[in-house]
């Protein structure tokens, strides 16, 4: 069951990722990324990592996508204009292409993983809330703290940008 299951939600969250990277308004865009983010989480569900996949929902799903939206409709940010001539020949050449990397990259993850070695569901230990904290904040607390003053200073530019326009 979980083998079907793990197909059927690793379908809707490829199908959500070329429905977000096709689409020309960016709100229909971001709910697309919302879809990928549930289908993530249900993923990492089914791998056992029970605290990663509520952390996926809360942050990303939820926080994230709600500041994505308010960008977008802070912005005003319509639908992307349609080219002025048309994409045919991208088109012709373009499917080809992506067949022949995707042919290709699948030939080289064949070959360099072994075969004898499969995923079992469930047996994944490293994501519960304590194995997350402590690797979050022994292993990786330089980055952490990057990363957070880099979305301090974010904020403090949407936040004067925003000033100016008010202005």
């Amino acid at each position: 069951m979980d083998p079907i299951l793990f197909a059927i939600f690793a379908g809707i969250a490829v199908v959500c990722g070329i429905v977000m990277v096709t689409q020309r308004h960016p709100i229909a865009s971001a709910l697309s990324l919302i879809g990928v983010m549930g289908s993530l989480a249900v993923l990492y569900l089914l791998l056992g990592a029970e605290f990663i996949a509520a952390a996926q929902v809360i942050v990303y799903a939820g926080a994230i996508m709600v500041l994505f939206l308010f960008v977008i409709m802070l912005l005003n940010a319509g639908a992307e204009p349609k080219p002025l001539r048309s994409s045919y020949l991208a088109g012709f050449l373009g499917v080809p292409m992506v067949l022949a990397l995707m042919g290709l990259l699948g030939y080289l993850v064949k070959r360099s993983f072994p075969l004898d070695v499969t995923v079992r569901f469930g047996d994944f230990t490293g994501g519960s809330a304590k194995a997350v904290g402590d690797a979050l904040f022994r292993k990786y607390l330089l980055p952490f703290e990057v990363t957070s003053v880099l979305v301090l200073i974010a904020i403090l530019g949407a936040v004067v940008l925003a000033r100016k326009e008010m202005d």
